[in-house]
């Protein structure tokens, strides 16, 4: 979210300026994959793990939720904390609702001290109707995007998911009062129960995919005969070999972005049976060919645990990196437009 002066609208999505905003993404996608996993590593590989985001199959979910702020007859504003507004506040007036995700919930519920803070703060519910925010009360301040504070907050996501399905919240999105949440849930209840009804019973799996291209380089070399004729050319030629190491060059990288095409596509197809939905998001560095995620079923869990180890069987030479299940955060993108004000005293 950028920051703006008050009155003005802003996402709310965080708490935080937008290069806060990407360094609490980026966290949050880190200490995701550096949490212990609950999926024992592969004999192959110990790579093949997996506690965790163009797509071959299946889409997102991505509702688009109305103002809030236009829908209060009365004029007044949510009151949303915007960086350097908690800093101004009296300290008996500095306490707030950290929120972490929405559920389906027709009653209060308590998730013990789990929560957000250097004191694990208590989780518990605020109700409307037969949907709930899982909050915990926190000091009006920005949480930093720091290992601990990430990592709580999946820690309460993670806990809630056994029971429930989630819609996940960004990491630092605080509000003022609990009538400030109660107002959202109101005013975005359908949308949040469309998607809840969309994402029930579904967890998300992760899956990055890398080689060694020296490897599948010497692989190809055995199988396309023009490869194998034009190294051996610059082998023995006595001359300048630059046009043919040029040539050489564009024809291994042409080359290896056709297999890479098709174990990703041949990966895809094993995994679109056993998952209602992927999503594939951009390879980080040179050696990653895939970095999936999948919205997978509860009752299909296992079976699709089974697919990623057969994958890893038959790929020698690819390391898998299986993560999760996680919260649907790549399936799930409500973006939340807030007024933020500061109350004049």
């Amino acid at each position: 979210m950028k920051e703006k002066k008050a009155g003005t609208k802003a996402g709310a999505k965080t708490g935080t300026g937008a290069g806060k905003k990407k360094a609490g993404a980026a966290a949050a996608k880190e200490a995701r994959e550096a949490a212990p996993s609950p999926r024992k590593a592969s004999a192959k590989s110990a790579a093949v793990k997996r506690p965790a985001r163009t797509s071959p199959a299946g889409t997102a979910v991505a509702p688009v939720l109305p103002s809030l702020a236009e829908e209060r007859p009365d004029g007044h504003h949510l009151r949303f904390v915007s960086p350097g507004e908690e800093s101004f506040a009296p300290a008996a007036e500095r306490s707030g609702k950290y929120v972490y995700c929405i559920i389906e919930a027709n009653e209060a519920l308590r998730f013990g001290p789990i929560g957000i803070g250097g004191e694990p703060a208590e989780v518990h519910t605020v109700n409307y109707k037969d949907i709930a925010a899982v909050v915990s009360d926190t000091p009006l301040e920005v949480y930093d995007p720091t290992r601990d504070n990430v990592l709580a907050h999946e820690r309460v996501n993670e806990a809630v998911m056994k029971s429930f399905t989630v819609i996940p919240m960004s990491f630092n999105t605080v509000f003022k009062t609990r009538e400030d949440i109660i107002e959202l849930l109101r005013t975005a209840y359908d949308a949040f129960r469309d998607v809840l009804v969309k994402m029930e019973d579904k967890l998300e799996f992760g899956l990055k995919v890398v080689w060694e291209p020296e490897i599948v380089i010497r692989e190809i070399e055995k199988e396309n005969e023009n490869l194998r004729l034009l190294r051996q050319e610059i082998s023995s030629q006595k001359g300048s070999t630059y046009f043919a190491r040029m040539q050489y060059g564009r024809l291994v990288d042409s080359l290896l972005q056709d297999r890479s095409e098709q174990l990703v596509s041949e990966i895809f197809a094993a995994l679109g049976d056993v998952s209602v939905a992927s999503r594939a998001n951009k390879p980080i560095g040179d050696k990653m060919i895939l970095n999936a995620a999948f919205l997978v079923t509860r009752d299909c869990e296992s079976d699709f645990d089974s697919k990623v180890k057969e994958i890893d069987a038959k790929y020698a030479n690819l390391k898998l990196k299986y993560t999760g299940p996680w919260p649907p955060y790549n399936f799930v993108n409500i973006r939340l437009k807030l007024e933020r004000a500061v109350e004049a005293e």
